[in-house]
């Protein structure tokens, strides 16, 4: 095999490598962490409503994204066999939403090592402390959306759903989709209004 043969074969297999990772990331989609106290029955409440004011709107407004976090959160819960109640509701929900810069460092075998004898050699058996490195900072933005609900008579938390995800640009263009999306994931093991027999509620 000559230097050409072998540089040809190390990038196709970068190339193979990246596109793995690529759909590995799409399908894994965001971070999901559900949590519920354990002593409480779910199914036993009946009806649901939204804090006043929400987290989401301490502008002193209605913002969009609220809207929209309530039209699919009423949405999945009304499936449920939930019923929406404007006047005391025996459950409340709250949204919080979280987005903050961070980044990320990458170091890779440096440039000025890819061709010539000691390139071919690092393509087949990797870099060392010995061989120059090139150091990459990229920036990103990780959100957050956090839906609590609670018990609205003993004012304590019975159920709780977390997505984390990296903020991409899909993401930017597309929110009401985004938004849709997430809250359909947080809410798939929500249990249903008639999953088990009534129990009454701890108050």
């Amino acid at each position: 095999m000559n230097n050409l043969t072998g540089m040809r074969a190390v990038l196709n297999g970068l190339l193979s490598f990246a596109l793995v990772i690529g759909l590995v990331a799409c399908a894994s989609g965001p971070d999901i962490r559900v949590d519920n106290d354990p002593n409480v029955n779910i199914p036993a409440y009946s009806t649901f409503g939204f804090f006043s004011p929400l987290s989401t709107d301490d502008a002193g407004y209605t913002t969009i994204l609220t809207t929209r976090l309530k039209d699919a959160t009423r949405r999945e819960l009304e499936k449920r066999g939930y019923t929406y109640k404007d006047t005391d509701p025996e459950l409340l929900v709250n949204f919080n939403v979280n987005v903050v810069d961070k980044s990320e460092i990458y170091s890779s075998p440096s440039a000025s090592i890819g061709y010539g004898y000691y390139g071919y050699r690092s393509g087949m058996y990797g870099a060392w402390s010995g061989y120059p490195r090139d150091i990459e900072m990229r920036n990103y933005r990780q959100g957050t959306l956090d839906i609590d609900i609670v018990d609205a008579a003993r004012k304590a938390l019975v159920w709780q759903g977390v997505a984390e995800a990296r903020v991409t640009k899909k993401m930017r263009e597309n929110p009401g989709t985004t938004l849709d999306s997430v809250v359909t994931q947080l809410f798939a093991g929500f249990p249903a209004k008639n999953s088990v027999p009534e129990q009454p509620v701890t108050r």
